[in-house]
């Protein structure tokens, strides 16, 4: 599998609680931390559903 290096880069302030658990399962809760994970369905569905707060890039 690829992997991918999620950054969050807005805050999860006055968001939905369900972006900010995604924002948590995906290991984030400060901006400008950094993951890198396996680029696997259940991952991408969830970085697609808070991409507005964070930022993607192929490894």
């Amino acid at each position: 599998m690829a992997k991918i290096k999620i950054t969050q880069v807005r805050s999860a302030i006055d968001r939905p609680e369900r972006q900010k658990r995604t924002l948590v399962a995906l290991g984030l809760n400060k901006i400008n931390r950094t993951k890198e994970v396996e680029a696997t369905p259940q991952i991408l569905g969830m970085v697609r559903k808070v991409s507005h707060l964070v930022k993607i890039e192929n490894i």
